[in-house]
């Protein structure tokens, strides 16, 4: 996991600038996504990869927590999970994956090129690591950034925050819209 960089810190009510940007992914379910097609409507976004053996699912599992405590405001929002590892995650393969988790969690992937904008325009940073004999691993940011509705960052959710806490912000920012 790689921490994130500091000076970055986010408040639930204050958009930080260059956190955000163009991207065109692909989603397991087949439709291209993209900055605009989101637009208007506040989303989650988090960097990961399906061979990642806790922290990955782990979020996937409180997202899915925290968007069915947020009952019907959570269809206010959408989930991503952008792969790291497009190399593995396949279409099919995210697909198999997502089946563990909330069926509004949208994984995406794309080329190494496509997924390095996407990466890039979130400030976040992944690398592979040779694990040997032709295996590795990869090295990510875990933060969850939230979206406002204008496709800036809102806030952020730290998996060491309390639960409560993480609830709070995604039932602000999945509130009415001005």
């Amino acid at each position: 996991m790689i921490p994130r960089k500091a000076g970055r810190s986010e408040t639930a009510h204050a958009a930080v600038q260059g956190i955000g940007g163009p991207f065109a992914l692909m989603s397991h379910k087949g439709e291209l996504v993209t900055e605009a097609t989101l637009r208007g409507r506040p989303f989650l976004v988090f960097f990961g990869f399906t061979h990642c053996p806790v922290v990955c699912p782990t979020t996937l599992f409180d997202v899915t927590d925290l968007l069915k405590e947020l009952g019907p405001d959570a269809d206010r929002l959408q989930a991503l999970f952008v792969t790291v590892d497009p190399e593995r995650d396949t279409s099919e393969v995210l697909a198999e994956y997502m089946r563990s988790f909330d069926e509004r969690i949208l994984a995406l992937r794309g080329t190494a090129v496509e997924t390095d904008a996407a990466v890039r325009a979130y400030g976040a940073e992944y690398r592979k690591v040779p694990l040997g004999s032709d295996s590795y691993t990869v090295d990510h940011t875990a933060t969850v950034y939230v979206m406002d509705h204008a496709g800036r960052l809102a806030t952020t959710l730290d998996m060491h925050e309390p639960r409560e806490t993480r609830l709070a912000k995604l039932r602000r920012i999945a509130g009415p819209q001005p």
